[in-house]
């Protein structure tokens, strides 16, 4: 099975939670229509704290892995640790409000780092919603935070979130996600590296469990990781210690799934990898 990893980046309520509960509810990953990204009392409940959510869903035989990030300035180095792990990112911006602040602020981190966005016009169902209007206001954006020629040829999605509809022209009749689920394939590579090289993974979030204390989020890069063995956590400084993976687990919607393998290109989430360090 493929996988592709992307995050979602955007503003303040400019929807990306939403969008992502909608792909999960056409996906089959949730069947409860309120069950959601936002989960800080599911979490409470079942002792676990996530500093970021991550979820995945199945589409087309193909994994897609989505990775939350937060918009905020403030939050500048686990922004870029997130975007550091994955390969695309879907911009979502109000065909409303345009640009905001914290549009600007992940755009920019996102451009930085070569990543090629995919550009999604939410909520085109305002009634004030002005899309042409914004898409030349993202691409103008685009151009004064520098983007190279590649990444100034995005391509954009129009979409109601609320609705599950997306679509890859104004005029397009749509009833789901789909239009938007194809161009996540079209654009994000699939996942190339080799499984059977030495194992080699780095986390870029942190979460704790009440049971199983802290846990390690992160891409593997290279190799294939199994529950029960050892492995070799090293700082940037040089220094190494040793840890044996207690539990390993894998995203499906919003839930953890234990596995006793994961391979390399995926996002897991591992318990026993004592002082893991994630960088500032």
């Amino acid at each position: 099975m493929e996988i592709r990893n992307i995050a979602i980046i955007a503003h303040v309520d400019h929807g990306k939670t939403t969008l992502t509960d909608a792909l999960m509810r056409q996906t089959g990953m949730v069947t409860d229509a309120t069950a959601s990204m936002d989960s800080n009392a599911l979490e409470q409940e079942r002792g676990i704290t996530i500093y970021a959510k991550n979820t995945s869903v199945f589409y087309k035989n193909t994994k897609i892995n989505i990775v939350d990030t937060p918009g905020h300035a403030d939050f500048g180095s686990e922004v870029e640790r997130v975007l550091r792990s994955i390969d695309t990112v879907l911009l979502l911006v109000d065909a409303q409000e345009g640009p905001m602040p914290q549009t600007r602020f992940v755009l920019k981190k996102s451009l930085e780092l070569g990543l090629k966005p995919i550009v999604v016009l939410n909520k085109i169902d305002k009634p004030a919603a002005r899309p042409k209007e914004v898409h030349d206001e993202v691409f103008e954006l685009f151009f004064e935070l520098g983007a190279s020629d590649e990444q100034l040829d995005f391509t954009t999605v129009y979409a109601i979130g609320r609705q599950g509809i997306a679509k890859r022209t104004l005029d397009e009749v749509s009833e789901n996600l789909n239009p938007l689920l194809d161009v996540v394939l079209e654009e994000v590579p699939p996942v190339t590296a080799d499984v059977k090289a030495p194992f080699r993974m780095q986390p870029f979030n942190l979460a704790y469990d009440n049971f199983l204390g802290r846990l390690a989020v992160g891409r593997i890069y290279e190799g294939t990781m199994h529950a029960g063995e050892t492995v070799t956590i090293k700082k940037p400084d040089g220094e190494t210690r040793t840890g044996r993976i207690t539990k390993l687990c894998t995203f499906e919607g919003t839930q953890r799934k234990e596995v006793e393998e994961a391979v390399a290109g995926d996002i897991v989430m591992v318990a026993g990898l004592p002082d893991v360090y994630i960088g500032e």
